[in-house]
């Protein structure tokens, strides 16, 4: 090996740093994402045999065997201190690579998450759908976690998480919690949630709606009287209800928009910002709950009229992106610039600040 900088280096920069990702590829230096932008660490650029080591010395043999196979392998991994990352491992061009996400230690509260108190009265509901959403990297695990712990503290049901990897370890407190990984424990996350089914859950956790068949087994538990979270990587509301139904064959839609309508409870969809006034990152929220308003514009096929009915939905603890994006920049919290672009709708956000300077 070219170099004799380890795995347990490597781990222990990222956690020192407070990086969220840590990304090693041949020819380059390691890098660590801090507060959402790349840094390189302060060392020569690793050989093609020095990632492949590196590779090795955190993957099992089948783990491996799996990159060696199928061109990469998702894994969770504990630090030596109790840190826990979650790792992917990959060939690219012939070469060996990785990028390890560091999965934070302690769970926040949804107040310091920045959740209203309307997100809290959700998780007492006996059934539906609870979608987070968001890109990745976003924080959607981060706010999953913290769901589920409020559910674990304050009711006494039975969790049953389903993920790839398992990233938070729950204790069982009030609540029984059973977490099962898929490849692990399990072989899909389709199989999973209909295996749950029989084993008495109340809430159910979908890591991840990747496919047709998940979605659907989610839908499904949701209507046969359980609670269950899900993620999807899409931005708002009508998009997340657009792009469950547009996953279905032509001649479904209308009786999924029919079970959306009555099953699904909430949509939040999330970003994260880099602050201005301090070092780290603020969470962006647009919080869509299920009125009758909002039922019917889904069972009727009117998702482009979600976002009004959410402006106009304060009093339920509704918010728009854009209206939580104007707060933190109102707070001194994000850059003008991070407000405009990360807007859905940036010319009325400038013509209310432009109205709101009028007033002063």
């Amino acid at each position: 090996m070219a170099t004799d900088i380890t795995m347990a280096d490597l781990l222990q920069a990222t956690i020192d740093e407070g990086a969220s990702d840590l990304h090693v590829r041949a020819f380059m230096p390691p890098e660590l994402r801090i507060h959402g932008d790349l840094n390189p660490l302060d060392i020569p650029p690793f050989e093609p045999e020095d990632t492949l080591q590196l590779c090795k010395e955190i993957c099992t043999e089948e783990q491996f065997a799996e990159v060696e196979k199928h061109g990469g392998a998702d894994f969770a991994l504990s630090h030596e201190d109790g840190t826990r990352f979650r790792v992917s491992v990959f060939k690219e061009r012939k070469r060996y690579g990785m990028v390890l996400r560091m999965i934070p230690s302690g769970l926040l509260t949804l107040e310091k998450i920045g959740l209203p108190e309307s997100i809290k009265e959700l998780l007492f509901k006996p059934r539906g759908l609870i979608l987070v959403t968001g890109p990745t990297g976003s924080g959607k695990s981060t706010t999953l976690a913290s769901m589920l712990d409020v559910i674990n503290q304050e009711r006494g049901v039975h969790i049953i998480t389903i993920e790839d990897p398992i990233e938070f370890y729950h204790t069982s407190k009030k609540s029984l919690v059973t977490q099962r990984e898929v490849g692990d424990d399990v072989p899909s996350f389709a199989e999973a949630i209909r295996r749950a089914l029989r084993q008495d859950p109340d809430v159910i956790l979908v890591g991840e709606m990747r496919d047709l068949e998940t979605i659907s087994a989610a839908i499904t538990a949701a209507e046969t009287g359980h609670l269950v979270f899900g993620t999807l990587h899409t931005t708002g509301a009508a998009e997340t209800v657009d792009r469950i139904v547009d996953s279905f064959p032509t001649d479904q839609q209308e009786q999924v928009r029919t079970q959306l309508s009555v099953g699904l409870q909430a949509v939040i969809s999330q970003i994260l910002l880099p602050r201005i006034d301090k070092p780290g990152r603020v969470a962006a929220f647009e919080i869509m709950l299920a009125t009758p308003s909002i039922r019917s514009r889904i069972r009727d096929n009117k998702t482009f009229q979600i976002r009004s009915d959410i402006q106009t939905g304060a009093k339920f603890g509704m918010v728009t992106l854009d209206a939580c994006l104007m707060e933190h920049y109102r707070n001194g919290l994000i850059s003008y610039d991070e407000l405009i672009t990360k807007s859905q709708d940036p010319d009325t956000v400038v013509a209310k600040l432009k109205e709101e300077m009028g007033r002063r």
